[in-house]
């Protein structure tokens, strides 16, 4: 899910140079939770991993909520599937593959998830929920169009597909952080399997 020019998380900046140092900050930090993730990481330590002042950071991020939902979101914006790619199974199989690379960025996904859901509002809840519903959308569209084509089973409902495939995907994604051994992309794979029409 990308998002607009209006929805950016924290402060743009208001001069062209203060965007490009915003995105300067985003591309440190992701190169360092690519590496050793966020956990237990203040916002003056994260200020000192990636090379910048502790204000520089409060310039543009309140709080170390809003900087590491930012981080991610920026992570998430900087990568385009093949456009060969319809969102399904295929676009879930590829980001395993990638994600097999960037544990950090796996594991501060799982840890931000799930401090939003212990929280009732706040800027991971909201990044979470609008998330969420532009997968289940997109996703779902994509698999009606593969039911009319006769490439996905049409015998359960393209909505709970979808809301499945997203489960199966952050699913898997906890337990190979837990045991590295566990076949991220082979199983999802074999979950598209079950998706094809029954002969």
């Amino acid at each position: 899910m990308s998002q607009d020019e209006d929805d950016v998380i924290g402060r743009r900046g208001s001069r062209p140079k203060g965007v490009a140092r915003r995105q300067e900050i985003l591309d440190r930090a992701i190169e360092v939770f690519r590496e050793r993730g966020a956990s237990g990481t203040s916002l003056r330590k994260i200020a000192e991993a990636i090379g910048v002042s502790h204000a520089a950071l409060l310039h543009y991020f309140d709080s170390r909520e809003q900087l590491l939902v930012a981080v991610y979101a920026h992570a998430e914006q900087s990568h385009d599937d093949p456009p060969e790619l319809r969102p399904g199974i295929d676009t879930m199989i590829h980001a395993a593959r990638r994600n097999v690379g960037i544990p950090g960025l796996v594991t501060l996904y799982s840890t931000l998830l799930a401090a939003s859901l212990e929280a009732e509002d706040g800027v991971g809840r909201d990044f979470f929920t609008l998330r969420f519903e532009g997968l289940r959308r997109s996703i779902t569209e994509s698999l009606r169009l593969q039911q009319r084509e006769g490439l996905v089973r049409d015998d359960v409902p393209a909505e709970h597909l979808a809301a499945l495939l997203i489960a199966a995907s952050d699913g898997l994604q906890i337990q190979w952080l837990l045991d590295p051994g566990v076949g991220l992309e082979s199983t999802l794979r074999t979950l598209g399997a079950l998706l094809r029409p029954r002969a």
